[in-house]
């Protein structure tokens, strides 16, 4: 089973480059983050064309997930928005699909450290850790082969930023924003990427400004979380960094695709 995160970064105009991608890549479940259209909008008869289903929560014009399936897969969806969060926009989507828990998040940005959104960013993980905690009834599986998929706006660690250095304690960079991935981290989620590249130093974002992608200068920030069990099945995983470039006269996003494959089921 191949599984991708993807901040497309406004999917009206990126629809041909993303469906490019999935005729090669062939994933069988993808979040996607930022879709910036509102559900009504949602171009499902172009996905139905390349063999996916997908379930939305969208927003005219700002933020918005999906996840799509493959046709062959049964998709039920099990939580739209994060509880108690709708003022923060469309930012949650869970659903179940060959037997795996599937929750695409696209976490607020928080803009700045002394903006009064950090804070609020800070609370909505918050809620988010609160909400994962009940995944044992909310998923039926005792909380097993969950997987937790998306932007997160955070830079776990040193090692995936471009710049630590002069960047620490800036936003994506604080003491407390990282104290909440750990608290996503104790509730027995793992970074699928650094279960198999503990010391690769790559970046899953590059601002468009500035030439930072040919510069190296990016942030890893988009993220697959997955519960233990499927530590054992993790084969591969990769940011899609060539997806990161122009295709065929096609404007990239300015986030790459994170991929992993699972032995699964």
């Amino acid at each position: 089973m191949r599984i991708a995160t993807w901040n497309v970064n406004g999917l009206r105009a990126r629809l041909e480059f993303a469906l490019h991608w999935l005729r090669e890549r062939r994933p069988g479940l993808v979040g996607l983050q930022e879709l910036k259209l509102s559900g009504e909008h949602f171009p499902h008869a172009a996905f139905a064309e390349a063999g996916y289903r997908a379930a939305v929560h969208g927003q005219k014009s700002w933020n918005g997930v999906a996840i799509l399936c493959r046709e062959d897969l049964e998709l039920e969806v099990l939580q739209t928005g994060l509880p108690g969060q709708g003022d923060f926009g469309a930012r949650l989507l869970s659903a179940r699909a060959a037997g795996l828990a599937f929750t695409t998040v696209y976490c607020p940005n928080g803009k700045n450290t002394g903006h009064e959104d950090f804070p609020r960013k800070l609370a909505w993980f918050d809620a988010l850790a609160e909400h994962l905690a009940g995944s044992a009834e909310r998923t039926g599986q005792g909380g097993r082969a969950e997987l937790l998929v998306g932007d997160f706006n955070i830079v776990p660690a040193a090692l995936d930023s471009w710049n630590e250095k002069g960047l620490a304690g800036s936003i994506f960079h604080t003491g407390k924003e990282r104290a909440r991935l750990q608290a996503l981290f104790a509730l027995g989620f793992c970074d699928l990427f650094r279960e198999k590249h503990p010391e690769l130093r790559t970046f899953s974002w590059w601002d468009y400004r500035g030439g930072a992608f040919h510069r190296g200068q990016g942030l890893r920030i988009d993220l697959l979380l997955g519960s233990p069990d499927l530590r054992a099945r993790l084969r591969s995983v990769q940011v899609d960094r060539d997806w990161r470039k122009k295709r065929d006269g096609l404007t990239a996003s300015d986030h790459a695709p994170v991929v992993a494959d699972l032995d699964w089921p």
